[in-house]
């Protein structure tokens, strides 16, 4: 089929699977600013927090089943990034730069380096998974009980090279972000100069809210765990 063996239809579904995690990351990330908005109502930690609302509504069965959904939508994101990039090593004759289609996104450091911040932001979720999803989604698949999640957010977020790292993962998540945006849309031929432009700055606005959103839930975890607990 022209969709899986044409360049362009590889890059389309590059560009739905990213949508669908970027709509994951606004969803997930709102859910877990309920703990900071609680910190602030001196609900956090409370049975009827925002943010215990929030992880119950992610147990309920239909979000259960969309677990695989979203995995598989990782699976197809990575399978078929690294293969878009092996076809530009190929066709460049080596490894140079990530091939992009326009000047302006030459330019950017992100767009140079997508694959990097890919497997950077592969390594770091496997580092998450443990820490959150192991603990809660899995031991409920599994028939047992999810972790207290302010506790996890607290002993997770409380060691501040563990912080740290996931710093780290939120600015590698916005720099994939930035370039894999406006990409997306590029993709499905919003490339005119007028929109390319827009598209490029609400791409930034967008990674910078997601970013935002995750340290703040971090470092608020932080705090709670060594000042305010």
């Amino acid at each position: 089929m022209f969709i899986f063996n044409s360049s362009i239809g590889k890059k389309f579904i590059q560009s739905i699977s990213g949508a669908f995690l970027i709509i994951f990351l606004l969803l997930h990330g709102t859910i877990n600013f309920f703990s900071v908005i609680d910190s602030f109502t001196g609900k956090f930690g409370a049975p009827d927090g925002l943010f215990q609302k929030g992880c119950d509504f992610m147990a309920l069965p239909i979000v259960t089943i969309m677990v695989p959904i979203l995995a598989l939508g990782f699976f197809v994101h990575i399978l078929y990034g690294c293969w878009l990039t092996w076809q530009n090593i190929k066709a460049r004759g080596g490894v140079k730069r990530y091939e992009v289609a326009s000047k302006a996104a030459a330019d950017s450091w992100s767009a140079r380096n997508m694959f990097v911040l890919g497997m950077v932001i592969l390594g770091l979720l496997v580092f998450h998974l443990t820490h959150f999803w192991a603990k809660m989604q899995l031991q409920e698949f599994m028939g047992g009980e999810a972790e207290n999640p302010y506790l996890l957010l607290t002993t997770t977020f409380g060691n501040w090279w563990v912080l740290a790292i996931y710093l780290l993962w939120f600015v590698a998540i916005f720099f994939h972000l930035c370039h894999g945006f406006w990409s997306m849309f590029q993709t499905v031929g919003w490339n005119g100069q007028t929109w390319f432009k827009r598209v490029k700055v609400i791409g930034i606005i967008v990674a910078a809210l997601i970013f935002l959103i995750f340290a703040a839930v971090a470092v608020n975890a932080f705090i709670q765990a060594n000042f305010l607990i």
